[in-house]
């Protein structure tokens, strides 16, 4: 399970938490313009936008669990267990499977206009990055540093592309039923509610805070949804480009799950793994793990763009303390 936000704070901040119960031995990798990206269905991208963002890297393929552009377009994969559905591939499509996904997407466009328009003629295929590794149930969530966001789902009546105006995405159930759910939480807000139900009747309140007392805070998927959209639309902006970043991890990590509260099998619990975001205006990478809350970051445009090498930065994991005696 997973939750991934696009935050507005003057510049754009795109990201995600990964929730899981194991990890993949995840990097935060670079793909520079000349890096050859291969496609079992499409042609080889020699030359494309270079790409940061967290990746496994197998057989020198970096397969992308989030990231960004050099353009500022962003793009996460979320699970999506049950109503995701891939296809064999059609005559007539650009067929592309789903692991190969990020790097189509964010190798050829630059905002989310551009990738509406790849969309139209796109097909995900059933096609297995190998034995070992087999594709993984997902959706995902694309947004570009104009504040534009879009959700797409592919299930078994086809590709959906749908507007997504809350700039947030979790998991099941599919987009239109989460925005529908929202309806229920209309009345939740920051401040204090007025006395509705009984207006003649001096109600003493007991706690601050009484105006989200009916905010959900289940590790469920709907739960976390319904908690970050709500985050994210009263979340403040900060002046500089530390204030930014620090308000962007208190909004995802409003939603991340600690380990022992969301059992997935016997001793085996679901927790967030990582917390990442990229400002698609600068390309700088901000990341957080379980083990280390030190915010971490890579900077996309200190590194060679023009090269044919991965560029790759193992995660910083060890807890770093400020020892102040």
């Amino acid at each position: 399970m997973c939750t991934s936000i696009l935050y507005t704070a003057g510049d754009h901040y795109f990201g995600r938490n990964l929730d899981l119960e194991i990890s993949f031995g995840q990097q935060v990798v670079i793909t520079p313009r000349d890096y050859p990206l291969n496609f079992r269905k499409m042609p080889r991208l020699d030359h494309h936008y270079a790409i940061t963002g967290m990746a496994l890297v197998q057989d020198n393929y970096p397969l992308y669990f989030d990231g960004a552009n050099e353009e500022g377009l962003g793009m996460a994969g979320l699970n999506f267990d049950g109503p995701a559905h891939f296809f064999p591939v059609e005559e007539g499509k650009d067929n592309v499977s789903p692991f190969e996904f990020i790097p189509y997407i964010l190798g050829q466009c630059k905002n989310v206009a551009e990738a509406k328009e790849l969309l139209k003629s796109l097909n995900l295929v059933n096609i297995n990055f190998s034995d070992q590794l087999q594709l993984a149930p997902l959706h995902w969530l694309i947004a570009d540093k104009s504040g534009a966001a879009i959700t797409v789902e592919s299930t078994a009546s086809g590709l959906h592309v749908y507007d997504n105006p809350v700039n947030v995405l979790t998991n099941n159930p599919e987009f239109p039923d989460q925005l529908t759910n929202l309806a229920n939480y209309q009345s939740v807000s920051p401040a204090n509610p007025a006395n509705t139900l009984a207006p003649q009747t001096a109600l003493a309140s007991y706690s601050r805070g009484a105006g989200s007392h009916f905010l959900p805070g289940g590790m469920d998927s709907e739960s976390r949804f319904v908690k970050e959209v709500f985050t994210l639309q009263h979340a403040p902006a900060g002046e500089t480009e530390v204030a930014n970043v620090t308000n962007y991890f208190h909004c995802l990590h409003a939603v991340e799950q600690q380990k022992g509260l969301d059992e997935v099998g016997k001793d085996q619990f679901e927790y967030t793994i990582y917390s990442d975001g990229v400002n698609l205006t600068t390309g700088t990478f901000y990341y957080t793990t379980y083990d280390n809350n030190q915010i971490n970051a890579v900077k996309m445009h200190a590194e060679d763009m023009e090269g044919q090498q991965l560029h790759r930065f193992p995660i910083a994991s060890h807890q770093s303390i400020n020892m102040q005696n």
